[in-house]
């Protein structure tokens, strides 16, 4: 820590060394110079001239020093982005994966929004999240959510189970966030960070393709086949993770089985809220019919075509945070071994 602390110093001394240079430079002149000392219009002119090329070399420093500066804070989000959100592999057991997000906060490359994807004993279980707020604010609230679902996916066997952990998870952040900003009110907060709130998209896909879902004021995902896109269900989502405790029972909802060739379409509010000049509100469910109205479902193309118009509907600056996600059922079949244990712990393998 000593080290680095002196590295910082010794960077921060020399990035001091050459606006003291033209500092020195233009103070020798004025006092040095015999020529400086005159009031004539020569002497003027050349005067001017002297202090114009120092201030230019000072704003060109500055200029330069901020530049590597951002380009640093840029590459430090960055990391904490591949950290924090990491990017998805092309392929998760039998599922093909496509997915992006983007930032409202312009030079930020981390935002609100969460998704993850992890293939567990208990089936592929995936997690899509929007934190109250976007950009830099939100990013412990985000490590928070995602660290608790990435842990709870493999020791609970219910869904149920998961959404209480990461809500036991939100509810520890946001009480040591409020001890953090009000240090002087001492003790357990009643209410804190009473305003922040996540909402949450947990999902799970069997390996025989059974869908179960649980929702906690996320937008339902829609269903994407040949020549057809449509909400997975029109159920009545729970109230978003935070401002209120979740009910005593948590049954996931089933939604059928996703059958080779069919994908899903996840997404945060920033799409479907997203408007254009003239206030109008972007046309997902249309813009999905016309990515899937050829050919078989491709998640790589779904993403590309949602997301240019997307960009052309904001014109470039989206008002809010943005993730995208689409996986595609590749799976053929599904083999069901003989059970070694007794029932109820059938291990499947999927070929």
């Amino acid at each position: 820590m000593i080290r680095v602390r002196a590295g910082l110093s010794r960077k921060r001394l020399l990035s001091l060394g050459p606006p003291l240079a033209w500092g020195a430079m233009a103070t020798t002149f004025k006092l040095a110079c015999p020529l400086a000392q005159q009031n004539g219009l020569r002497a003027r002119i050349v005067t001017s001239a002297v202090f114009f090329v120092v201030g230019t070399g000072l704003v060109l420093q500055v200029r330069r020093a901020l530049l590597r500066e951002l380009r640093e804070a840029r590459e430090v989000a960055g990391a904490a982005q591949r950290v924090l959100v990491r990017p998805l592999p092309e392929r998760v057991a039998g599922l093909n994966l496509a997915a992006t997000q983007l930032s409202a906060d312009r030079g930020a490359v981390i935002g609100g929004d969460l998704y993850e994807v992890i293939a567990t004993e208990h089936g592929v279980r995936i997690v899509m999240g929007d934190v109250r707020g976007h950009g830099l604010a939100a990013i412990g609230t985000v490590a928070a959510v995602l660290g608790s679902f990435r842990e709870a996916v493999h020791d609970e066997p219910e869904l149920g189970c998961v959404l209480r952990r990461m809500e036991r998870a939100l509810a520890r952040h946001l009480r040591e966030r409020a001890r953090g900003e009000h240090p002087s009110a001492g003790g357990e907060p009643d209410h804190p960070v009473v305003e922040e709130f996540v909402t949450v998209l947990l999902m799970e896909i069997r390996a025989d393709g059974e869908v179960r879902v649980l929702n906690c004021g996320h937008p339902w995902p829609y269903l994407l086949g040949p020549a057809r896109a449509e909400p997975l269900t029109r159920a009545e989502p729970l109230p978003p993770l935070g401002p209120f405790p979740l009910p005593a029972e948590l049954p996931a909802v089933g939604c059928g089985r996703l059958q080779p060739g069919e994908a899903l379409f996840l997404h945060t509010d920033g799409v479907e809220d997203a408007r254009d000049g003239q206030g109008r509100f972007f046309p997902l469910p249309a813009v999905l019919a016309g990515a899937v109205r050829t050919g078989p479902v491709c998640p790589q193309s779904v993403l590309r075509a949602v997301l240019a118009a997307l960009l052309r509907h904001v014109r470039g600056r989206p008002a809010d945070d943005v993730a995208l996600l689409v996986l595609r059922n590749d799976r053929r079949h599904v083999v069901r071994e003989p059970p070694a244990e007794p029932v109820g712990h059938r291990a499947h393998r999927l070929t």
